[in-house]
Parts: structure tokens; C-alpha cells; sequence
């Protein structure tokens, strides 16, 4: 029977990135959260994408997470490199750590795929995920506008599709709602990455205080944007 699991010996290069996205999370969304942005929700991801790089055993460098979707960047192999392994692994890790940091007394899933990918493409790679939070975030204020002066969800979807980025930025400043001043972590997504700093310690065989290295995981919020040059030279640098 072992010649039927068709997929087994399925593997990727290193490195690679694993996309996991929420399954149905509107459904669990709906009345549990403020739109079209909520802190709790965005905590609640941003620990789970915390852990995955400190705790799943994947051994992510960086992890980006906007709305229900994160992606970690994989440098080195790990479960062979198995794809099922992979895509099963982090799916069951993110759903069961996500069910946890948002007290969620239902089930709730991720689905995950995998992307191999040189490591000079992974700053193009974010800045497409990164095009896609702007574009959610457009669109989820100006359906949030329509709402509140009445216009139901699926009305108020018909009236913004076709809109391209500029109707929809005028669209919502028309309305006193300037989305270039809303938080970045909204606009722009938020970034988990290794970092070394120096802490004090001691020496108890030379009985001082030392400077040590040590490795921590940060959570960024403001991050820059991908595509720009800048932005670009600033997510290889984490990345190594």
C-alpha cells in the first residue's frame, strides 16, 4: 500500500517560503471583531506566526503576516524537505497555535502551500503578498464606509468592484478617511525576524559581568516597503 501515498517522495529546494492562509476565517470573524481592522485579531496572527518561527521546528529566518495569511522564509532543509510533511506540519501548527491565541471554542484551520524560491526573489515574493495587504486594506475600509451609511456587504462590494487604487483611495478621503495616515502595520503587514543583541551576564569562573551575544526574535510593525530599493536591501539583510 505504500506505492499509494502518490506524493511521499514530492520535495522542494531549499530555500522556500510556506504561504498559510486562513480556511474560512470570515465565518469565525464576522461578529468577533471591529472592521475593518482589529488589534486582537492582528496580536492573535502575529503570535502565531511568532511561533512558528521560535517553537514549530521549521526553523523559519522570517515570517510576514496581513489579515489571515502568513508566509515564513525557509533558508535551510528540514523534513527532507518533504513537501506533505511541510504543508501538513505548518498548517496543523498555525491552526492549533491560532485556535489558542484567539480562545476560539471552535475549529479552525490554515491551508499551506510551498513556494520554492532563490533568495534574491524573496523580496519581489513579499512585495507581491505586500501589493495584496494594500489592496485589502483599500477595499476593507471603503466596504466599512459604505456599511456604516447603510449599504449592505454584498451592495457595498458590487458598488467597489472595478475600482482601481486610486478611485478607492479618493473614494474613502471623500469620506474623512485618509488611508496614507492609518497604521502601517494596516497598509503595510508585520514583519517577524531573528536579530542578535548584546545582553549582560556573567562569568562565574572569572566572577564578572560580560557583554554575550544573543539571538531573539523581533516583531516589527512599521516595516518599509518591499519593492523600493531600500525595502529591498532591508529584507536580505534580515534574512541572512
Amino acid at each position: 500500500m505504500k506505492d499509494r501515498e502518490i506524493f511521499a517522495g514530492l520535495s522542494t529546494t531549499v530555500p522556500f517560503v510556506l504561504r498559510l492562509d486562513g480556511r474560512s476565517f470570515h465565518r469565525f470573524s464576522k461578529d468577533r471583531y471591529k472592521k475593518p481592522y482589529d488589534k486582537v485579531f492582528s496580536d492573535a496572527m502575529v503570535k502565531t506566526a511568532l511561533a512558528l518561527v521560535t517553537d514549530s521546528g521549521l526553523s523559519p529566518s522570517f515570517a510576514y503576516t496581513f489579515s489571515d495569511e502568513i508566509s515564513i522564509y525557509i533558508p535551510a532543509p528540514v523534513f527532507d524537505c518533504r513537501v506533505e510533511k511541510l504543508a501538513s506540519v505548518s498548517a496543523a501548527f498555525a491552526a492549533s497555535a491560532f485556535t489558542l491565541y484567539a480562545g476560539a471554542s471552535e475549529p479552525l484551520a490554515f491551508d499551506a502551500r510551498v513556494i520554492p524560491i532563490e533568495e534574491g526573489l524573496f523580496p519581489a515574493y513579499l512585495s507581491w503578498r505586500q501589493a495584496e495587504a494594500w489592496r485589502n486594506h483599500m477595499n476593507g475600509y471603503a466596504q466599512k464606509l459604505l456599511q456604516d451609511e447603510g449599504v449592505s456587504p454584498t451592495n457595498a462590494q458590487k458598488q467597489l468592484d472595478g475600482m482601481n487604487a486610486a478611485a478607492l483611495h479618493e473614494f474613502a478621503f471623500s469620506r474623512g478617511v485618509n488611508l496614507a495616515l492609518t497604521p502601517a502595520w494596516e497598509r503595510r503587514g508585520i514583519c517577524i525576524y531573528r536579530d542578535v543583541v548584546m545582553r549582560d551576564g556573567y562569568n562565574p569562573i572569572k566572577d564578572e559581568k560580560v557583554s554575550v551575544e544573543r539571538t531573539i526574535a523581533v516583531i516589527d510593525e512599521d516595516v518599509p516597503l518591499f519593492k523600493s530599493p531600500e525595502g529591498t536591501a532591508w529584507v536580505l539583510s534580515k534574512i541572512r
